[in-house]
């Protein structure tokens, strides 16, 4: 059995967000492989937060982000079950890292289920369209739109986007691990993004590149 080191257990844990001896397990189980065991815990606290997802969950917090350039803001609703555990280090700063997602990556819905499918119709119209007029292959059409609605939904909708600070996790796979280390029903319920200008005519400027690029510099 290979050791398992204090500088393994650290990384793991500043990358996984879980607890001091959730991750020397996870190391133990996984022959002190980082990479098996990231997605061991993954799959150790999807299966926790599983049974939690039904629970009551109306605590919580409303938290708001303005970019500093003061051209984008977020407010969001992250709902919690308990006061304690909205006043929690941890919840706090998932609430912020995801209003700061939100502002760079610019969702439009929390989850694939809110989309509503006259909205899919209507994209899968214009790509089949895009499609024929390409030259592609009328027996490839299908295939080539669905893979493109697939990865037009992982932009569209937060929980499927991957996480600005680290794109190897989505936001989910941050929400769920939050729901394994606090062992609590955890749940973006709602938020709304303003940009500056928005709907009116104006000259072209990209704010979410911004906030992106800003996001990227603060991870150097």
């Amino acid at each position: 059995m290979s050791s398992v080191t204090m500088e393994q257990i650290k990384e793991l844990r500043e990358r996984t967000g879980s607890g001091m001896a959730d991750c020397k397990k996870a190391l133990v189980e996984c022959s002190s492989d980082v990479e098996k065991s990231i997605e061991y815990l993954r799959t150790k606290g999807l299966a926790k937060a599983a049974k939690k997802a039904g629970r009551i969950a109306t605590e919580g917090l409303v938290t708001s982000y303005i970019h500093s350039n003061g051209r984008i803001g977020v407010l969001l609703e992250t709902n919690c079950e308990t006061d304690f555990v909205a006043l929690n280090e941890s919840f706090i700063q998932f609430t912020s890292d995801v209003s700061m997602q939100i502002a760079a990556m610019g969702a439009q819905y929390v989850r694939r289920e809110e989309v509503p499918e006259s909205v899919i119709a209507a994209e899968r119209k214009i790509r089949i369209e895009t499609a024929k007029e390409s030259g592609k292959p009328e027996k490839m059409l299908e295939k080539i739109v669905d893979g493109q609605i697939t990865k037009w939904l992982k932009e569209l909708c937060l929980l499927d986007q991957s996480f600005v600070k680290d794109d190897k996790r989505t936001i989910f796979d941050l929400q769920q691990t939050l729901v394994s280390t606090l062992g609590e029903n955890i749940s973006v319920r709602r938020f709304v993004r303003f940009e500056l200008g928005e709907g009116m005519q104006k000259k072209e400027e990209n704010f979410a590149a911004e906030v992106a690029a800003e996001v990227a510099k603060m991870q150097n």
